[in-house]
């Protein structure tokens, strides 16, 4: 093998755990906070159906 080569190797091969813990740190941090926005959104949802059920009870009836 040629020695540029080997030596590019070397170098590369020695950064690729720095590299694979930056993409792992990377999707973790993505999945934690796309579960806090689901977390908020289920509350927003929930504040959401009181609202409309207020509304719904504050509305006059009509005559059926």
């Amino acid at each position: 093998m040629d020695p540029v080569l080997a030596e590019i190797y070397k170098t590369v091969l020695g950064a690729a755990p720095y590299v694979l813990s930056a993409y792992a740190l990377l999707w973790v941090g993505m999945f934690v906070y796309i579960g806090f926005i689901l977390v908020r959104l289920g509350g927003l949802e929930k504040r959401l159906n009181v609202a409309e059920e207020a509304i719904e009870r504050r509305r006059p009836r009509s005559a059926e």
